[in-house]
């Protein structure tokens, strides 16, 4: 598959979720993104914008096993991973594979749980596998996660650490639909003759699969690879800034700029790609210091900040 015949495929992913959800084709590009760079997604809402019906609705259109986690006060790091059952046929333990045994996995409402089951996510996302009982098993192949978190201010949500929020390589809000979306919503609710509309599959594993190496052929320009390095250092040197993007960060802005540019169709990175993903994939790694969290900086703030001292490369023809 080349970035043509991937952008197609995209294109065609983006067609069959906007049959059944109503949002921005901004937003679907930019959850695509990460699965394109096999990355997982962080989205925060507050509740009812949809976050649950687009996870859902992409898994579907990609053809992929889907399972919902519903993360709750009570949750255990087992009842994510799985445990060892006892088979009294068997005499011995066998291991129960927990709902984490999947290729998309929402793990919905996640910062409702306490840390200690937050951070049972983290070797998964990070390793894609999972270590139970001294073994240490593999993840199906492609695996992500798609989390929802409702925003941190509202009541019984626990913040989620650190280490796991860097593990996101995209985090992006639903917003609200617009004044002819919400409309379009009420229409669909209010004809209950008509069939609800349903998501197909439109691609396979192995084309996800296929699709996912696309973005190893993107070249990236030795001025654009400066750009990225000078980005991601100019946040450490914010006074703003008490913790800025670490060199993990860069490597996924690295490589989400290059699963945009796939959406777009080329095999090339351009400034624009790194312009449509920066915010998305630096913006929840920067740690404020005190004086500007409480004076209400936003870290969209910060980066924009960074981006207009620094000189965007030009592309030769």
């Amino acid at each position: 598959m080349n970035a043509t015949e991937a952008a197609a495929t995209c294109a065609d992913v983006f067609a069959e979720i906007e049959t059944a959800v109503i949002g921005e084709r901004r937003l679907f590009e930019t959850i695509l993104t990460a699965v394109v760079g096999r990355g997982h997604v962080l989205l925060e809402d507050v509740p009812g914008t949809g976050k649950t019906l687009t996870a859902s609705a992409l898994a579907t259109a990609l053809d992929l096993e889907f399972t919902r986690i519903q993360f709750t006060p009570d949750l255990l790091p087992a009842d994510i991973t799985g445990t060892h059952v006892y088979d009294e046929h068997a005499g011995e333990f066998e291991f129960e594979p927990g709902p984490i045994f999947a290729n998309v996995v929402l793990a919905d409402e996640i910062n409702r749980a306490p840390p200690k089951t937050q951070a049972a996510l983290l070797e998964a996302m990070g390793e894609k596998q999972v270590s139970v009982g001294g073994e240490t098993l593999p993840l199906p192949e492609p695996f992500f996660v798609v989390a929802t978190q409702n925003p941190v201010e509202q009541e019984g949500t626990f913040p989620l650490p650190e280490a796991q929020v860097d593990r996101f390589m995209i985090k992006t809000t639903m917003g609200y639909p617009d004044r002819d979306g919400e409309l379009e919503l009420l229409d669909r609710r209010a004809d209950r003759n008509s069939r609800t509309p349903a998501v197909e599959s439109v691609v396979d594993r192995e084309s996800v699969l296929a699709l996912q190496e696309v973005p190893e052929t993107v070249l990236v320009e030795p001025e654009i690879r400066e750009y990225l390095v000078d980005v991601c250092r100019a946040t450490r040197e914010d006074e703003r800034v008490a913790v800025g993007v670490s060199p993990r960060g860069l490597q996924r802005l690295f490589e989400a700029s290059r699963a945009r540019a796939v959406i777009a169709g080329r095999d090339y990175v351009a400034p624009e790609d790194v312009r449509a993903v920066v915010h998305s994939v630096l913006s929840h790694r920067l740690v404020l210091t005190t004086e500007a969290d409480v004076r209400g900086v936003d870290p969209r703030g910060v980066i924009d900040a960074v981006l207009d001292g620094i000189p965007v490369p030009s592309m030769a023809d």
